[in-house]
């Protein structure tokens, strides 16, 4: 009940009241607390999953930003110990930076309420957007960060160096929680200690937003007129744009045809990374849009001067909004050292 309105609530055919899950603390608790004579020896116990929840928001706005149905990847972790428990909060966090620095994302980490999931702290990972809904308040040092709702509005300095704060909006896509007892005493989930006897299981629960993820990427990378993925997330890494039908750069085709190849064959990574626009019927600059709404991190294209000698490609860095103009070897140099999951 302390979802509030949130909480989706329907009636079945014979009147029973259900709901959808707009998160798991209960479910998981309830089955680890199933675990009869669980020992010590078993924790830490961390359990994931990747899963859609349901919230019954206000105002489902912002296309994927906020909407009532979501994929989210949540844990929920189980310690013998509140030191122990205090240790996996700093490991989930740790993974979770890691994780947002590997996709090449501006954020960042902020103490946070630990709103109708409970517990005794919180935070917040949060991509910062001018369209993102909530308010921070940042030390341009790094010493402190936490959103609006934590502080008072008569704290203007950093509680560390003293420095003004920043004011900010973000966008969260992560979360994490610990809990302690909370939900451990009410479900009932035991352990036995070294010493044999019963103890609450300490937890903590922490979630990364998939869907939410996706959104802010393309809110925070993207221009006007082009998508920008994260390398890590885009679905394909390559467009290779060969020239017109009938067009006098015509003659190139064989050459980008086998760019192609010899990519593939030098990045092995690549495969299955890279797509050949081959409607040929439509111009490079057609081709070049419906590419830019795609989000590819690179686009390659056989325009004027593939008839140089040496022959030349047009090759667009998407994410570092660069265009440069390489040889068949320059290209497989470039694209060699593409990381791809």
């Amino acid at each position: 009940y302390h979802m509030g309105r949130e909480l989706f609530r329907l009636a079945d055919r014979h009147g029973k009241d259900y709901c959808l899950g707009p998160t798991h603390e209960e479910m998981v608790t309830d089955l680890v607390a199933a675990q009869s004579n669980l020992s010590y020896k078993q924790l830490p116990l961390r359990l994931y999953q990747v899963t859609r929840k349901f919230r019954d928001e206000p105002k489902p706005r912002f296309g994927l930003l906020r909407s009532r149905e979501f994929y989210m990847k949540d844990m929920y972790t189980f310690d013998a110990s509140e030191e122990a428990a205090h240790c996996t909060y700093g490991l989930v966090c740790d993974a979770y930076c890691r994780v947002f620095k590997a996709l090449g994302l501006r954020f960042v980490q902020v103490q946070a309420d630990t709103g109708s999931i409970g517990g005794t702290m919180s935070h917040e990972f949060q991509l910062p957007a001018d369209i993102g809904e909530d308010r921070l308040a940042v030390c341009p040092a790094g010493h402190f960060a936490a959103n609006m709702e934590m502080i008072s509005t008569e704290q203007t300095a950093c509680p560390t160096c003293g420095e003004p704060l920043t004011l900010t909006r973000g966008i969260e896509v992560g979360h994490t929680f610990y809990l302690g007892t909370k939900y451990s005493s009410v479900l009932n989930a035991y352990f036995y200690s070294a010493e044999n006897k019963l103890r609450l299981a300490e937890m903590g629960c922490y979630g990364l937003g998939v869907t939410r993820i996706l959104a802010a990427a393309i809110e925070v990378l993207s221009t006007e007129d082009s998508i920008r993925w994260p390398s890590l997330i885009a679905p394909y890494q390559v467009c290779f744009i060969p020239p017109k039908k009938g067009s006098k750069e015509e003659k190139g085709a064989p050459l980008m045809e086998r760019l192609y190849e010899d990519l593939a064959e030098a990045a092995p990574q690549l495969a299955g990374d890279l797509v050949l626009d081959d409607r040929t019927q439509l111009t490079i600059g057609k081709r070049l849009k419906d590419a830019n709404k795609l989000g590819y991190p690179y686009v390659i294209i056989a325009g004027k001067r593939v008839c140089d000698d040496p022959p030349a490609f047009e090759v667009w860095s998407q994410n570092a909004g660069e265009v440069m103009f390489l040889t068949r070897e320059g290209v497989i140099e470039l694209l060699s050292k593409v990381q791809v999951p």
